[in-house]
């Protein structure tokens, strides 16, 4: 017999059904209005998720797990950690690690060392931005509104920043103190999750076939290559990390996969969007550098409007994929409508 907080569930989305899984579909927009569903005697009450105050205290949380984390920058050799500091707490949506925490919440079950593995997330995103400010690569001069960590600290010291950033993510899951309650194989297997997502085949790779992409006359299926990788493997990985350190079962493991997968096509698709119809202001960082640097992007084939239009299909098929988790998907549920509606 179902729980009630299954038979509620149940009962609000009986009559929909999923869309076509197909990437260009048009999807049946999943609608309802996101609740926090609270059982007092023989009455519901519904409370309307703030999908801004959750980012806002789970940011928050991160911001001061990462710094309590990272060596201060008083520690030799100084400059180096003065250099990690530097991009690391210069702000930042967080996305990828309050979608790890959202994802275990959606499980539902006790996460031994959810902050360390979500923060990991956080060090691999900030390492690849560094590097990939870099002259090298996208040579970019300003970052989240302050001059990029190489304008400040040069090439070498940014080189090694990221590289310090990226070896502490693993130190950080890996760290018997942090991780404490965490069972050994569930670890290793959250390791694991980390470097497939990060590596050779997937954001590292993703940036090789980026940088290959670049004045060529690319078609939409290398694109979707190349923003799979690039963006999408490590939105995946974070999303897949909070479900394994939650204990997910197999089935949910799948479903939160390929919610990760439409977010991550949906984040990138953005992405593209801001690139091209954003400000200096809101962006924190140079507009339209993908057309200046000959890369086809998603505008490109659709126009800024139709890119759009794809991004939202993305997400509404991304939220009816989390429909057997219930109320404790909300967070899940808003984060990717978030994901779309952003400016930077």
């Amino acid at each position: 017999m179902k729980n009630r907080k299954e038979a509620r569930w149940t009962r609000a989305v009986e009559d929909h059904q999923a869309p076509s899984h197909s990437l260009f579909d048009s999807p049946q927009t999943f609608c309802y209005a996101p609740r926090r569903f609270t059982a007092r005697c023989d009455e519901i009450t519904f409370t309307p998720m703030n999908i801004k105050d959750y980012l806002e205290q789970k940011r928050v949380e991160v911001d001061r797990f990462l710094d309590s984390v990272s060596p201060p920058a008083t520690t030799a050799p100084t400059t180096l950690h003065e250099s990690m500091r530097y991009s690391l707490l210069a702000g930042g949506k967080r996305v990828r690690p309050i979608l790890a925490i959202a994802a275990a919440e959606a499980v539902g079950q006790p996460s031994p060392g959810l902050m360390p593995i979500a923060c990991s997330l956080e060090l691999i995103h900030t390492y690849s931005l560094i590097h990939d400010d870099l002259p090298a690569m996208d040579n970019d001069d300003f970052r989240r509104g302050k001059p990029t960590n190489h304008k400040v600290y040069g090439d070498a010291m940014a080189i090694l920043a990221g590289d310090a950033l990226l070896t502490m993510a693993f130190d950080l899951i890996s760290r018997p103190d942090l991780m404490k309650g965490c069972d050994p194989a569930r670890q290793v297997r959250l390791i694991q999750e980390l470097a497939y997502g990060s590596g050779n085949m997937g954001m590292v790779g993703g940036q090789v076939f980026d940088i290959q992409a670049e004045n060529q006359d690319i078609d939409l299926p290398t694109l979707q290559n190349i923003h799979k990788h690039k963006t999408g493997m490590l939105i995946r990985a974070a999303v897949r990390m909070g479900a394994i350190a939650a204990g997910a079962e197999d089935r949910q493991l799948d479903d939160l996969t390929s919610y990760a997968e439409d977010v991550g096509l949906a984040f990138q698709i953005a992405d593209d969007v801001l690139n091209v119809t954003g400000t200096r202001e809101e962006l924190g960082k140079n507009p339209n550098t993908d057309a200046e640097r000959g890369k086809k992007t998603y505008p490109t084939f659709y126009g800024a409007e139709g890119a759009r239009k794809l991004a939202d299909d993305c997400v509404a098929r991304a939220i009816v994929r989390l429909s057997p988790f219930g109320p404790a998907a909300d967070p899940l549920c808003e984060l990717a409508r978030y994901i779309t509606s952003r400016k930077n």
